[in-house]
């Protein structure tokens, strides 16, 4: 159980609902969200990829368990280009929202919601990077671009950064974010890379954070899900 003066994020690449078993499965994704009881949740692969790419997580579904879901344009989607936001809690409200086309051999995008939260004014940018090192690099100093040109805010990165390297390469990356230290992520089943991470930047630091692994997480899709628990920093 996480302190009530904490603000837990997660992120979850949920591969379209589609579990280890090939079964799609909405239900077993959302009993996963639902076990990590986190107030906002950064997801990838949330689309189906076939045009108009409608939600492969229902909207009703999340509705009917009480999670707001940020509009990030999509019409019919649940977020753009894959990814999405959904977010619960009475201390918690949107203030703005945006999105980033990113650079690289594949189609990929980055989303940006600015929130109101019990720990303050919380910038979370979601993302899910390229398979190739090349654009990978290209995709962070996009974003990092995009940042120098938003107002000053506390800010956390979490998505799916596909980077399977045990070096720091991230952290050189993007040297004004703390990622959080990695944790094994994927395959779900035996996980041995940490693909799924959380960085932090000025203005907010962590108390605690891990990589869900409680059933179904094993079986629900071909990535766990990380999380982290968030308070200001001095």
């Amino acid at each position: 159980m996480k302190p009530s003066s904490t603000l837990r994020i997660a992120s979850y690449n949920i591969q379209k609902c589609l579990g280890l078993d090939l079964r799609r499965q909405p239900q077993r994704i959302l009993q996963v969200i639902e076990h990590m009881q986190a107030d906002v949740v950064v997801l990838q692969e949330a689309d189906k990829r076939l045009p108009p790419r409608p939600a492969a997580l229902p909207h009703f579904m999340l509705d009917e368990a009480g999670w707001q879901i940020v509009d990030l344009g999509g019409a019919g989607s649940l977020g753009w280009h894959g990814n999405a936001v959904i977010w619960r809690g009475d201390g918690i409200s949107v203030r703005q929202t945006g999105h980033h086309e990113l650079p690289g051999l594949e189609p990929r995008g980055a989303v940006r919601v600015e929130f109101d939260t019990q720990i303050g004014p919380l910038r979370v940018m979601g993302m899910h990077l390229g398979l190739l090192p090349a654009s990978r690099r290209q995709q962070i100093s996009h974003i990092r671009r995009c940042d120098d040109d938003l107002h000053e805010m506390p800010t956390v990165w979490a998505g799916d950064f596909n980077e399977w390297s045990r070096q720091p390469v991230l952290d050189h990356l993007a040297p004004e974010m703390r990622f959080l230290p990695p944790r094994p992520s994927f395959p779900a089943a035996q996980p041995l890379g940490a693909l799924d991470r959380i960085a932090l930047g000025a203005g907010v630091k962590a108390t605690a954070h891990g990589v869900h692994n409680a059933r179904p997480a094993h079986i629900a899709s071909d990535h766990l899900p990380v999380w982290a628990d968030l308070t200001r920093a001095a």
